[in-house]
């Protein structure tokens, strides 16, 4: 990991920040005390974590239950009475 002093860090910020993205982390220090890591960001993991996602079985019966605009206070009343 590349190390570098707060006052490089001010003079050329946007280049240690590119670098930082290009090559990996970079520590940032005052008077040699690491105060800070400038660290690139991850890169997009591949898609809509979305269309992963597992649903499970009480929601797909409740969405079941509520589609064409059930109202839901009744069906909540019903779960209530139910137990």
């Amino acid at each position: 990991m590349k190390t570098i002093s707060l006052r490089e860090l001010h003079a050329k910020t946007g280049s240690w920040v590119r670098k930082a993205a290009r090559l990996g982390a970079v520590l940032v220090t005052d008077r040699g005390t690491p105060i800070a890591r400038i660290e690139p960001v991850a890169r997009d993991s591949g898609g809509n974590p979305f269309l992963k996602r597992r649903i499970l079985p009480e929601f797909a019966a409740l969405k079941g239950r509520l589609a064409g605009g059930s109202d839901s206070t009744s069906i909540v009343a019903a779960d209530r009475d139910r137990d």
